[in-house]
């Protein structure tokens, strides 16, 4: 097969509830002051395998805590509810009751055990969850919960996220068409770095697929996926108490996978990479208050971990970021982030590019006029790839610029 041909199609408005046999909705039940739908519930009619990552921050919320037990220890998942506006971290004992309780009345207006409900939040720390206004709302998504109801779903799950994150992807297995869908919310307080099973506004991403795995190969299939999506991906650097990114497979297509290095693999694993990178991407693009999508590609270093640590550290900078808001070139500011990065390198042996117009040679400027350069960063979109001349190791890592608007959105998000 021609490698630069996609094995997989990409579904037109798809999203969460493409894959065969979920559905899904999007209600209000009163947790957003805006009266916008703050409650989504996803729903699939047979039991699925499930694999999860989750933040590595030391203070996961209770509902981390409850989605690790489940996803790693139950069978048979078939319900997550998810709530907005209210994060249900660093709330205690109650906190974690109170994730239970939310899944158990999930549970019980679908008509499944107690132990296949998941429950998730996002949004204010430090404050319990309304849980009046959450059983009535459990009660109204399980009552509206319809198989294109995935874009109100992506929807209830916003917090200062502009617009809805979805993407869905399919491909055909022996026959059979199989289906990878998603949706994710998060526009700040992102900065991820999540594991399978590990104690990372926050990132939630909910993906399903009609293709039937085990757990021990989801959960390989997704840390490999993630790895190379939200792993590489930061708005501001803080990393949140919420991160979650779960994976349910309820095998409805009839055909099955396994990570074991054959074609059936490889189909699924592109497609779901496909699907968390554009996910990924798209909480970049709408990164709280940004105007840049900027791709940071670090090449020639000395191992994979070198390149990571670099391309990081520029893609976190403040002052790389906020030369790239004012379309500003300011290449030094590149190349001082490369060289406190803790990567290894000489710094004679330096290139850098922003796009395809060089900056940097030999560590020193290239004779670019910067005029060109500036009005290359206006376009809202742009690489910024820088050579060490170590190796031949490469990383890339997505991140936005910081804009005035970013501090004011988290200047008055608590008040």
């Amino acid at each position: 097969m021609n490698c630069n041909i996609p094995s997989f199609e990409e579904i037109e408005g798809g999203g969460v509830t493409s894959a065969s046999g979920f559905e899904a909705a999007g209600v209000t039940c009163g947790l957003k002051r805006s009266g916008k739908a703050d409650l989504a519930l996803l729903y699939s009619r047979t039991d699925c395998n499930s694999a999860g990552t989750f933040t590595s921050n030391l203070f996961p919320a209770a509902p981390v805590v409850l989605c690790q037990e489940r996803v790693t220890g139950s069978a048979g998942i078939r319900a997550v509810v998810v709530n907005s506006g209210v994060a249900n971290a660093c709330t205690g004992e109650l906190g974690m009751e109170n994730a239970r309780a939310v899944a158990k009345l999930a549970a019980e207006a679908l008509g499944i055990g107690e132990l296949q409900a998941l429950s998730c939040s996002t949004g204010r720390i430090g404050v319990q969850l309304p849980m009046d206004k959450l059983a009535a709302g459990i009660k109204a998504a399980a009552a509206a919960k319809k198989p294109d109801g995935g874009h109100e779903a992506a929807l209830a799950i916003m917090t200062t996220d502009t617009r809805p994150k979805e993407c869905a992807a399919s491909f055909m297995l022996d026959g059979k068409k199989v289906t990878v869908g998603g949706m994710t919310k998060g526009a700040g307080m992102i900065a991820p770095h999540m594991y399978p099973a590990v104690p990372h506004a926050t990132m939630l991403c909910f993906l399903t697929t009609d293709a039937a795995a085990s757990n021990a190969d989801l959960t390989r299939f997704l840390a490999e996926a993630v790895e190379v999506s939200f792993n590489r991906i930061t708005v501001d650097n803080d990393m949140s108490t919420n991160d979650t990114c779960i994976l349910l497979a309820n095998g409805e297509s009839g055909a099955k996978v396994a990570y074991d290095g054959s074609e059936a693999a490889r189909l699924f694993s592109d497609a779901l990479r496909h699907v968390v990178q554009t996910l990924a991407k798209g909480m970049v693009m709408d990164g709280e208050g940004s105007s840049k999508f900027v791709e940071v590609l670090v090449t020639g270093a000395k191992d994979a971990a070198q390149a990571h640590i670099c391309a990081k550290a520029i893609a976190d900078s403040m002052l790389c970021k906020t030369a790239w808001f004012g379309c500003d070139p300011n290449w030094g500011r590149i190349l001082a982030a490369a060289g406190y990065s803790g990567a290894q390198f000489r710094p004679e042996d330096v290139s850098l590019d922003y796009d395809d117009k060089p900056v940097v040679r030999g560590g020193m400027d290239a004779g670019t006029p910067e005029a060109e350069l500036s009005e290359l960063m206006k376009t809202g979109s742009f690489t910024v790839h820088i050579d060490l001349g170590a190796g031949v190791a490469s990383d890339t890592m997505w991140t936005s610029d910081i804009t005035y608007d970013y501090v004011k959105i988290n200047a008055d998000y608590h008040t």
